[in-house]
């Protein structure tokens, strides 16, 4: 029975009601194991990614790894940069560092060095094994220390005897990808302005086995602050890390995202590329340089090092670790600016109350007004309930009859808004969150940030909207939909303020000038659909990073009043729209920078790509 569900809900692109029912009946027939195993398969969208055979199979299909071939000429590897290993040590298991040394050894590219500083190594057997090293290959060079200094210095002093200019970190007993030297090099020649490169990575069990890939995006500052997805596997130009101060002691827990927050300081967004490939493999059980980690004056190095980070930059923003990553937290203004809260609506009554009344007490946030723009209401009880709220000071009311042009009626709107900030809400939108405002706001007033989008969730508290990939069935899709409204998503994701393609109008914030600078919604190509990611992508291409936040959640009874595209004209106009997004966006579309080509595009689950879109070279 589990084979069968899970065969389905792949089929399906995760679990459907249907499946969901089938899991209840499980468990209440007393099919404990079976419906735990379920429930969890549900918590991570029962992709491909978590499911360690699936990835062996995948491996053996699009990986690399197994292919010892140069991707690059071998004289054309030898005119690549160089690339230096640094790697400091302490008494790692021997069998496990070797399989590290082998592991760069047996690179495609013969353009490295290995540079080992050993931090007073009392093992004689490894001893032995780093002379024995040493003495094999003479790319590799071993300096060793009598008296132990600690993990920073020791990781200074295997970066000073670095020739190369570009340089990497690799953590005692952890792997490197036969191609990972060649990669670097390759991308750092095609890419001359990269100051730092990084790749995806995954996992290695006890037995040698494979697991767990995460495919990160593009880079990603907002997740980055989040979490730190770019150290393994990064490499830095090593005139970059001097810039940059080196490793800084005070942060052993958290040394890597440390340095690379100082980098930030030196480098711009495009100077930092990343290569979707796995080119990395993390042990899961890991001894030598990380005995260091832990600092009894670094409770939370993570938080602390990017606290530094927004301090020496001028934000004021305090991070807060959480059960994913951190949470940023970013001041309010003393005056609260003013938000309009613009509501397109035609008759739906009980909508348009539950959404208005949800708003004034549920909304800590001090100060909005609310725009109801009527598209043609005739429904008695309706018509009454907007006539009593345009007698309120807070509610202005916008008559516009005529045929449902989304776009047109929130233009309209904007243009009659008098907040330095507006919201885009659906009528048929609950809040949830007292703080839901305050959070989008702060985020919304960061001058590098454009639109700024909620968490939204079903009636049944699994999750509608957590940001907008694009590219998905087509054109865009939401990412996570259908997962529980707690689940942490796709390496955790669901739950981490992080930088999106777009984010869906349906709980949309902005400010009234950005807005109208990009041109605000298309009503003559896209009057229903994809005019919000429309809005989002003009707004990234006018230089700013569109944002999604757990933090603000509110439900989205979606499409309840305006329903589904079913009539042949509903159907002729959402294939209209869908080709003007394929003529004017058709690269971004193709190429989302927040996901990753190796993930699929026809399910919203973060699943394995067959085939991945990834170029060959």
């Amino acid at each position: 029975m589990l084979r069968v569900i899970a065969r389905a809900a792949r089929i399906k692109g995760g679990i459907t009601p249907a499946l969901l029912k089938a899991f209840r009946v499980l468990r209440e027939e007393g099919f404990n194991g079976i419906a735990q195993r379920l429930e969890k398969a549900r918590n991570y969208g029962l992709d491909s990614s978590s499911d360690r055979g699936a990835y062996l199979e995948w491996i053996s299909k699009y990986d690399e790894s197994s292919d010892s071939t140069p991707h690059t000429h071998a004289g054309s590897l030898l005119a690549t940069p160089g690339v230096s290993v640094v790697i400091a040590t302490s008494n790692p298991d021997p069998i496990l560092f070797s399989a590290t040394l082998d592991s760069v050894l047996e690179q495609s590219s013969p353009n490295w060095e290995l540079c080992i500083a050993d931090d007073a190594s009392t093992d004689s057997n490894f001893q032995q094994l780093l002379r024995v090293y040493a003495d094999r290959d003479p790319r590799i060079r071993v300096s060793s220390h009598s008296k132990q200094r600690g993990l920073i210095p020791t990781l200074n002093h295997a970066l000073s005897i670095a020739r190369y200019e570009w340089v990497t970190a690799l953590e005692a007993n952890d792997l490197l990808a036969k191609t990972a030297i060649e990669r670097i090099g390759h991308s750092a020649e095609n890419c001359p302005q990269s100051q730092i490169i990084y790749t995806d990575e995954d996992r290695v069990d006890e037995n040698g086995n494979r697991h767990s890939p995460y495919f990160k995006p593009s880079w990603n500052q907002d997740l980055f602050y989040s979490q730190d997805f770019v150290s393994h596997l990064c490499a830095y130009r090593k005139k970059l890390i001097m810039t940059a101060g080196g490793f800084k002691e005070g942060f052993e827990g958290a040394y890597a995202y440390d340095l690379i927050l100082r980098c930030l300081n030196h480098v711009r967004p495009y100077e930092i590329t990343h290569i979707p490939k796995v080119l990395y493999h993390r042990r899961d059980q890991r001894r030598g340089a990380e005995h260091h980690a832990k600092s009894e004056q670094n409770e939370d190095p993570a938080a602390r090092a990017l606290a530094a980070h927004l301090s020496d930059i001028g934000i004021s923003a305090t991070p807060v670790p959480t059960e994913y990553g951190l949470r940023v937290k970013y001041k309010l203004p003393e005056k609260a600016p003013l938000v309009s809260l613009i509501i397109p609506t035609r008759n739906g009554l009980n909508l348009l109350r539950q959404c208005i009344d949800s708003v004034v007490t549920r909304t800590l946030y001090p100060r909005y007004e609310f725009i109801i723009i009527d598209n043609g209401s005739d429904d008695p009880a309706t018509l009454d309930y907007i006539n009593s709220l345009s007698k309120q000071s807070l509610f202005t009311i916008i008559r516009a009859p005529g045929p449902f042009n989304y776009s047109a009626l929130n233009n309209r709107a904007v243009d009659a808004a008098n907040g330095e900030l507006v919201c885009l809400l659906n009528n048929d939108i609950e809040v949830i969150s007292h703080n839901w405002l305050d959070e989008m706001v702060s985020h919304a007033l960061r001058p590098e940030i454009g639109a700024v989008g909620a968490k939204l969730l079903y009636a049944d508290n699994t999750i509608q909207h957590a940001g907008v990939i694009l590219g998905i069935r087509g054109c865009a899709g939401h990412a996570h939909r259908g997962f529980p409204k707690d689940s942490p998503g796709y390496f955790g994701r669901a739950n981490l303020i992080s930088n999106y393609s777009a984010v869906t109008a349906a709980c949309l914030l902005v400010r009234k000038s950005l807005f109208l600078e990009v041109g605000g919604l298309n009503e003559r190509d896209l009057p229903v659909a994809f005019n919000d990611v429309d809005l989002c992508l003009k707004i990234a291409n006018a230089g700013y990073r569109n944002l999604w936040t757990p933090y603000a959640e509110l439900y989205h009874h979606e499409s309840a009043t305006r329903g589904e595209d079913t009539s042949p004209t509903q159907k002729a106009r959402l294939a209209a729209e869908e080709k003007y997004m394929g003529i004017h966006w058709g690269e971004q579309i193709k190429n989302d920078p927040a996901y990753n080509p190796n993930l699929t595009i026809e399910h919203e689950n973060f699943s394995l790509a067959y085939p991945p879109r990834c170029p060959e070279s």
